[in-house]
């Protein structure tokens, strides 16, 4: 394999958060096997979720874009007109026409959930999940193991090429690293391959987690956080979600335990690599779609703009080309598919919106980047409806920051029709838990909280944002 066309393999785990790995030394998570990879290759500190939310990731980790362009703003979910649109350009549609074997393994979840057609579907889908037949919709994926969404992790199912639908009885991230192996055994030997597999823990229930993993937490103390507020947990809109300290307990243990089974499968992953003498030719990247609060701010799971939700953990190795080491690159959703294409020496498509970072990680160019964009919408059918009782669009609402290396600046204009606008600057510093933001009306008064708005502007001008700051 040349060089210049290596094989690329993409692992992202669902709402799994940048301290939730060992060698960060922050939660008392087990991941040997994710340490040591670590310690050989390179570890992004400021890898992000530009919208903290399973689709809006994925499409933007695909397509380089952010959804103020692709569309995919909220999950594509029963009551809301979203999906991945066919005519996207997305990478693994760069990779197909430059001749690479490509696979998809795993939760996709960028399809209209059949339901909101019909309330029967021949594949069996419920809910928000979907069969996504072959064609432009699995954009360039041909090797396909995939369903659209569905969090049942003990007894997952699948779709390959018809609607028939493939259920199991094993854990889905052990089943998914077992198709995965499979694939590279089996694949056309005389073309790379680039494989992406998306696994869905630690999404919860956090519950549907094999015993064995369990067993590593039981009796272990679990120290919480300064931020953490378990007396009343909820979602970011105010949904409650079952608190108090036991519950909190049990919810962390059971979402360290499934990190330690990805581990395990990580672990599995490198070793097919090694035993089929790929390791050298292959670019590796772990990673997440976004994170999981656990209580910090008296929250659980993500769609806010703190560390624990918008940081990801990013790992990634190409031997003799990419150094081990840190980076301190802002590495944002939008950024990872022009940078793989670059390091692959593969053209970019023109609309993308991202950065490629290919010239940094190789050591041959040093960017200046002073912050990337956050964002997050009003998606929830109630609140669509909502905003569209008012004549609104729910799409100009939410709130929109930007993160640079040390401080977090937000605009927050509510999830709801008539919530007042809210400032809010963090000094990631100096409060690393992010309890003392300065809030402010106005950021007339307050130099840094004026030059950070003023980014934030422009970022809005450059996305065509619609989002009114005044």
């Amino acid at each position: 394999m040349s060089a210049e066309r290596p094989n690329l393999i993409y692992i992202f785990a669902d709402q799994w958060r940048r301290q939730a790995v060992g060698y960060r030394n922050e939660d008392p998570v087990i991941t040997p096997h994710m340490d040591e990879f670590a310690r050989n290759n390179l570890v992004f500190d400021h890898a992000i979720s530009c919208t903290p939310l399973c689709s809006p990731h994925r499409a933007a980790l695909l397509t380089g874009r952010y959804p103020q362009s692709t569309g995919v703003y909220t999950n594509c979910k029963i009551g809301a007109d979203v999906m991945l649109s066919p005519d996207e350009t997305a990478i693994g549609d760069v990779l197909k026409e430059a001749g690479y074997d490509t696979g998809y393994i795993g939760k996709w979840h960028l399809d209209l959930p059949e339901m909101n057609l019909s309330e029967a579907s021949e594949s069996g889908a419920r809910d928000w999940d979907a069969y996504t037949p072959p064609g432009p919709k699995r954009h360039g994926f041909d090797f396909w193991y995939s369903y659209g969404a569905d969090d049942h992790h003990l007894t997952p199912h699948y779709w390959r090429d018809d609607p028939r639908m493939i259920e199991v009885d094993q854990w889905s991230a052990e089943h998914e690293t077992d198709v995965a192996l499979e694939y590279m055994r089996n694949r056309n030997q005389d073309k790379p391959f680039a494989l992406f597999l998306s696994w869905n823990p630690p999404h919860s229930p956090f519950e549907l987690v094999p015993d064995k993993y369990k067993k590593w937490y039981e009796g272990r103390e679990l120290p919480f956080y300064p931020n953490v507020r378990f007396e009343r947990l909820q979602a970011h809109t105010g949904e409650p979600v079952a608190g108090g300290k036991e519950n909190l307990e049990r919810y962390m243990r059971d979402y360290y335990a499934a990190i330690t089974g990805l581990d395990e499968q990580f672990g599995r992953i490198l070793a097919g690599l090694r035993d089929m003498g790929l390791e050298d030719d292959t670019i590796v990247v772990l990673s997440a779609d976004h994170g999981e609060l656990l209580g910090a701010h008296g929250l659980m799971a993500k769609h806010a703009w703190y560390e624990e939700s918008i940081g990801i953990p990013c790992l990634m190795r190409w031997p003799h080309r990419i150094p081990q080491g840190r980076t301190d690159i802002l590495f944002n959703s939008v950024d990872i598919m022009p940078t793989l294409l670059g390091l692959m020496s593969l053209p970019i498509p023109a609309k993308v919106e991202g950065r490629d970072y290919s010239g940094d990680l190789l050591g041959r160019t040093r960017s200046e980047v002073s912050s990337a964009f956050i964002s997050a919408f009003p998606g929830r059918k109630e609140a669509i409806e909502a905003f569209a009782r008012c004549g609104l669009d729910n799409r100009r609402y939410g709130w929109r920051g930007v993160r640079t290396l040390r401080h977090t600046y937000v605009v927050h204009r509510g999830y709801a029709p008539n919530e007042p606008l809210r400032r809010y600057l963090y000094d990631n510093v100096e409060d690393p838990f992010q309890m003392n933001p300065v809030c402010l009306d106005s950021c007339a008064d307050h130099p840094l909280a004026r030059e950070l708005e003023e980014e934030l502007r422009g970022w809005l001008s450059k996305t065509n944002d619609l989002f009114a700051i005044d």
